[in-house]
């Protein structure tokens, strides 16, 4: 399987699908993830709390957006290797766009329809009325999806690409079932209690954002927790799928058939983060 993650930030790939990729990493998935921002003014914690000293140093006050943009560039490497993403593709646009550009979407298209994936993850595109970043990526992603599948040779000098599915990531709902909120849920988890510890080492690696220490532990104890809870396992990661899956018959998962309803609450919560990781 080939999968691509197109979000804004350098980190959003991590803290969105981290666990997920180290997965599929795991057994020889190709992975390519397209970050669309250089992410400079995003969670710059290590700028910000320096001048906020009485006595900043000046090597940190001084940085310009290419020693910014250099350092969050090598905190995503370092975290794409702890989880196995093959490659890094970052546009460099400015992270504080929040509208929609006919540029970026043609880029997205373009490295779509070159990496070829069977599965993009995105951002959900949570708010349409006031978009932030986050949406707006992920409106953009979509539409390069699309402009991907409609390529023409005689008019592009490529064929169309079609991508399989597409899931979103970031959905904050863990009802478990369909008749809750009218329907809106997360409708695909992965468990990633065997690589949680990768996902921890590689947010981690995110230190100009405060990323790393207890935020890391924090994050993926309440919300992967949760999702794990919601799933019956550990630690998940929760996503929205797009489009809709045909099947032979009706499906049924391999965790479906061997849960016991009457235990998992203990089973799922057994690994204590904090005390297997601690920082």
């Amino acid at each position: 399987m080939k999968i691509m993650t197109i979000f804004a930030h350098p980190a959003d790939t991590i803290t969105n699908c981290g666990g997920t990729l180290a997965r599929h990493a795991d057994r020889g998935d190709e992975i390519v993830a397209l970050i669309l921002t250089h992410g400079g003014r995003i969670h710059a914690n290590s700028w910000v709390e320096e001048w906020r000293k009485d006595e900043p140093d000046q090597a940190v006050t001084s940085a310009g957006l290419a020693e910014v943009v250099a350092n969050k560039k090598a905190e995503l490497a370092r975290a794409a290797e702890i989880v196995g993403i093959g490659r890094v593709i970052t546009l460099d646009h400015d992270d504080a766009r929040c509208t929609v550009d006919e540029d970026i979407v043609d880029q997205i298209a373009a490295h779509v329809a070159d990496f070829a994936p069977d599965v993009v993850i995105m951002d959900y595109p949570k708010n349409p009325v006031v978009p932030d970043s986050h949406t707006t990526a992920s409106v953009m992603a979509l539409n390069g999806v699309n402009r991907a599948a409609t390529y023409l040779r005689n008019l592009d000098g490529r064929d169309e690409f079609w991508v399989k599915q597409i899931f979103f990531a970031g959905l904050p709902v863990t009802v478990t079932e369909v008749l809750s909120l009218h329907g809106i849920r997360n409708d695909t988890y992965v468990d990633i209690t065997p690589v949680v510890g990768r996902k921890v080492a590689a947010m981690d690696q995110f230190v100009s954002q405060a990323y790393d220490g207890l935020f890391a532990r924090k994050l993926i104890e309440s919300w992967n927790g949760e999702c794990g809870r919601a799933a019956g396992v550990n630690f998940a990661e929760a996503f929205c799928r797009y489009y809709n899956e045909t099947h032979p018959h009706l499906p049924v998962t391999d965790h479906a058939l061997a849960v016991d309803p009457v235990t998992r609450h203990v089973e799922y919560s057994r690994v204590g983060l904090r005390a297997e990781y601690p920082c």
